[in-house]
């Protein structure tokens, strides 16, 4: 695997750059703060996301892959990692809706979360596709964002931009119904997206088995509504990490991202700080095998 993009992914998509002089006068309205907060993640201005982020040590977050942020502290910390390894950010909102109750307001919002990393010749832009929700409250005259939860989009999971009007007909809700595990045995063709790197995966039902690159093997830790997330681990190169994709509606297809948590003897990495997007393609079983 390689060690690119560095994802936050834990990187509440929110965020906000101001100029000096737009700090003048506070926002008027939530959706003027919620803008405010994409623009400073866009321009990695820690102080301005901290000035339009309550941080009541009691308020819980939670982001793609079931990470959570207690209090402030947490996701400062991941969001400096964040503007460190990102040459550049862009976080085109493609949807946005605000509800405003007295001093309280909610929102939904769609939005692309693009990174470039490396320089010159080799940077690498990677796509992420986020949908958000989150509260915010008045106080003392000041929106602020209190709680926020982001997931993937399922349409374009790790793929190229699509117009809003293309990927809002392309979306489906994921089901929250009861349903069995689906089987992903089997032999599976596996793309780093960045690298055009490919390889094969030889999986049990419960989604365990070696890859083909690095003497790698993959460990299934949960799929739930066609969420599948795990740990993979090379010891060709003496690294591990974790993966996080969405399985197609006919459980042949996924995509999503990985990241690293260990590179030889760094073991300090940050989930989702390091790694790239995946996309993956069960290959069909022969006649003779399903016999």
């Amino acid at each position: 695997m390689r060690q690119q993009a560095s994802f936050v992914f834990g990187s509440l998509v929110f965020l906000l750059l101001v100029t000096t002089n737009s700090w003048a006068a506070e926002p008027s309205d939530p959706e003027t703060a919620i803008r405010l907060m994409i623009r400073a993640n866009a321009e990695k201005d820690l102080p301005a996301l901290s000035r339009l982020m309550a941080h009541d040590a009691d308020i819980v977050s939670y982001t793609v892959g079931g990470r959570k942020y207690v209090g402030w502290p947490d996701f400062e910390r991941e969001m400096r990692e964040e503007f460190v390894n990102a040459q550049k950010i862009e976080i085109p909102i493609t949807e946005l809706k605000v509800w405003t109750k007295g001093d309280l307001a909610w929102f939904a919002m769609e939005v692309d979360y693009i990174r470039y990393v490396g320089e010159g010749s080799a940077v690498k832009r990677t796509v992420l596709p986020l949908r958000e929700t989150g509260v915010l409250e008045r106080r003392a005259g000041r929106w602020q964002l209190l709680s926020w939860h982001e997931s993937f989009r399922s349409a374009q999971l790790g793929g190229p931009l699509a117009s809003p009007s293309a990927a809002a007909g392309a979306q489906k809700l994921v089901t929250t119904a009861p349903a069995s595990m689906p089987d992903v045995s089997g032999d599976w063709d596996i793309l780093e997206v960045e690298d055009e790197k490919r390889y094969k995966a030889t999986l049990d039902k419960s989604g365990n088995g070696p890859y083909t690159q690095q003497g790698g093997r993959f460990v299934t830790t949960k799929i739930e509504n066609r969420l599948w997330q795990g740990t993979w681990y090379q010891p060709g190169n003496d690294r591990e990490g974790g993966f996080e994709v969405l399985l197609s509606d006919d459980g042949k297809e996924a995509k999503g991202i990985w990241w690293y948590t260990r590179v030889d003897t760094r073991k300090n990495i940050p989930p989702k700080e390091h790694g790239g997007t995946y996309h993956w393609k069960k290959v069909p079983s022969s006649p003779a095998s399903s016999q």
